[in-house]
């Protein structure tokens, strides 16, 4: 029976160092983005983006949004949802154009930006959204890997929009 234990030990042991020696060979930064057309303006997109308040009513998986207190560096925020509690800020904000958020706890295992890029387009507005990602964890890095991706997010994100989009701006 102890042999047994020292095996699986030896086993689950060899596992864990292989799979941190294989995170540590993958970059700890990337990039991803994706680029989306609506027929909202974009006043109407840049509102909804940066009206956190109202991100439960339209976002999927984000049930509750805190906005904490100023601190003068920008707007923060928790976002509470499926997947636990994320703090974010704004970094930058520029109407209608542009929208710069940050994962702003340092305590996550990930962190980076979203850069949200708005063209007028016509009557409507090309979206671009750009996650410029950074895994700290290395055996994270590996389950990003094997198990999901950055465009992931970003792909339920601008679906999520389309709601925006058909109403051409908030109610």
């Amino acid at each position: 029976m102890i042999k047994w234990m020292l095996i699986a030990a030896a086993i689950v042991a060899v596992l864990g160092v292989t799979l941190t020696a294989a995170g540590y060979l993958l970059p700890r930064t990337h990039t991803a983005s994706r680029t989306r057309s609506y027929a909202a303006p974009p006043p109407a997109l840049f509102e909804a983006i940066s009206d956190v308040r109202r991100y439960a009513e339209w976002r999927t998986g984000v049930t509750q949004v805190d906005i904490l207190p100023d601190d003068g560096k920008g707007l923060r925020f928790r976002e509470h949802g499926r997947n636990g509690s994320v703090l974010f800020r704004f970094e930058s904000l520029d109407p209608p154009r542009r929208v710069v958020a940050r994962i702003a706890d340092p305590k996550l295992p990930f962190g980076g930006t979203w850069t949200y890029d708005l063209q007028a387009s016509g009557t409507g507005t090309s979206l671009t959204i750009t996650e410029d990602g950074e895994v700290s964890n290395p055996i994270v890095r590996v389950m990003q890997r094997l198990f999901f991706s950055p465009l992931d997010t970003i792909d339920q994100y601008l679906a999520d929009l389309n709601s925006i989009d058909r109403g051409k701006g908030q109610s």
